[in-house]
């Protein structure tokens, strides 16, 4: 096998502050990347194009025919971009999971928890909503015509005419929640939170094909028709690869040492599979050398380190803060502020953060107090309207011991 590092130093996009979420790839053959740092990269090369604009994880991502990018996130917000401005389409009242163009160009579709899909005119026209019974997980436009597919956390694969009402054509209930969906010439396939990965027909739903491994959940989806190639990642690191053509299984490689595999995009000419996972950087393989190469994505992040590794208050902070904040002085693409010296500093006060407009000015200072308090309370009590994602520490000691860790990590040179 070709050696991690040889194949890491060929195929990596390093950059980034968190996991990657998302994956696009833009007419010109450059890869997007979306993140839970609350932001897109677009790469040239090595070099990206930071595009900031998201309050929180970027989640759903896609590339336009004419070099826009759509984005969706934890924020559930909807945002188009032409270059590094960004501007909101709209908003859902929860997170923004898929995104989809019709096939006319006109209209940009969001599926979200909140059970909704949005329709967001691209040239005119008014929004509309749709109402799903059922939190929406994916959603992509039939070839002809003005049909939605609709895949549901409830296992509902339903079919809706977006030009009239929204009354849906049930054509899959799996029973289990249908993360994935991608759309061929009259087929769908799909993956499921229990590990099904199935192809029916467009037209009624019927069973056609079925890949289901004992592997779970199927996380990622993406089909490159040139190449009858269909990826499928899923939960413990596989990207199972199935010519669509002689429906079959090609490869099925091990991605990632640890954790899952998130996002997939094949390059423009379908040689090469760009992947991401727990870690901050995006891979890619040659699709047809996949088996030649061992596992690139680490999944090595702290907060998944054993229990008996760390003390108490450690622990706390890299299973609960970690993935969003930085303990040294150093410039950071984490989702949130550096803490490095945080005790006696102003919330909102760190210069190059851009903070949700409830910190700038605030009162509040970091201390033994207001820390214990933020984590008593948890953030969306003690700072409502933040972007600080829910976290609670029910007991005091392990708070006391929290503070205790940051005291000594983020003080001076820290640990």
């Amino acid at each position: 096998m070709t050696s991690a590092a040889a194949a890491q130093d060929f195929t990596t996009l390093k950059g980034h502050g968190g996991p990657i979420m998302g994956l696009a790839v833009t007419p010109d053959d450059k890869v997007a990347t979306a993140s839970f740092d609350n932001s897109l990269g677009v790469w040239d090369g090595r070099a990206p194009t930071w595009l900031e604009g998201h309050d929180a994880a970027v989640t759903a991502l896609l590339a336009l025919p004419d070099g826009q990018l759509a984005s969706g996130g934890d924020d559930f917000a909807v945002m188009l971009w032409d270059g590094p401005q960004g501007r909101v389409l709209g908003r859902h009242k929860g997170k923004v999971t898929s995104l989809a163009l019709s096939p006319d160009g006109r209209w940009l579709a969001s599926g979200s928890w909140d059970g909704t899909v949005g329709l967001w005119p691209l040239q005119t026209g008014t929004a509309r909503t749709l109402h799903i019974n059922g939190n929406v997980n994916d959603i992509a436009f039939v070839e002809e015509g003005a049909g939605l597919l609709v895949a549901t956390s409830q296992g509902r694969l339903s079919k809706f005419d977006v030009s009239g009402e929204d009354t849906p054509h049930p054509l899959v209930n799996h029973g289990f929640g249908i993360n994935e969906l991608v759309i061929g010439q009259g087929w769908i396939a799909y993956g499921a939170v229990d590990g099904g990965t199935r192809i029916v027909s467009q037209k009624d739903g019927a069973p056609l094909h079925d890949f289901t491994l004992d592997r779970r959940p199927v996380l990622a989806m993406v089909h490159h028709p040139e190449t009858d190639q269909l990826a499928v990642g899923d939960g413990e690191g596989f990207i199972m690869i199935i010519d669509t053509k002689d429906w079959r299984i090609a490869r099925d490689f091990k991605a990632t040492r640890k954790g899952p595999v998130w996002a997939l995009a094949f390059s423009q000419d379908g040689q090469t599979i760009h992947a991401g996972g727990l870690d901050d950087v995006a891979y890619s393989w040659p699709v047809a050398l996949l088996g030649e190469f061992e596992p690139g994505i680490s999944g090595a992040r702290s907060f998944l380190r054993a229990a008996d590794e760390m003390p108490n208050g450690e622990r706390q902070f890299m299973r609960k803060c970690s993935i969003c904040h930085a303990l040294d002085a150093g410039p950071s693409r984490k989702a949130g502020p550096t803490l490095y010296n945080v005790f006696g500093r102003r919330a909102g006060a760190l210069e190059g953060y851009r903070y949700s407009q409830i910190l700038d000015g605030s009162d509040i200072v970091w201390t033994e107090t207001t820390i214990d308090a933020l984590f008593d309370e948890g953030p969306d009590h003690y700072i409502p309207g933040s972007k600080m994602p829910m976290q609670v520490i029910a007991k005091p000691q392990d708070r006391a011991d929290l503070i205790a860790f940051l005291k000594e990590a983020t003080t001076g040179d820290g640990k």
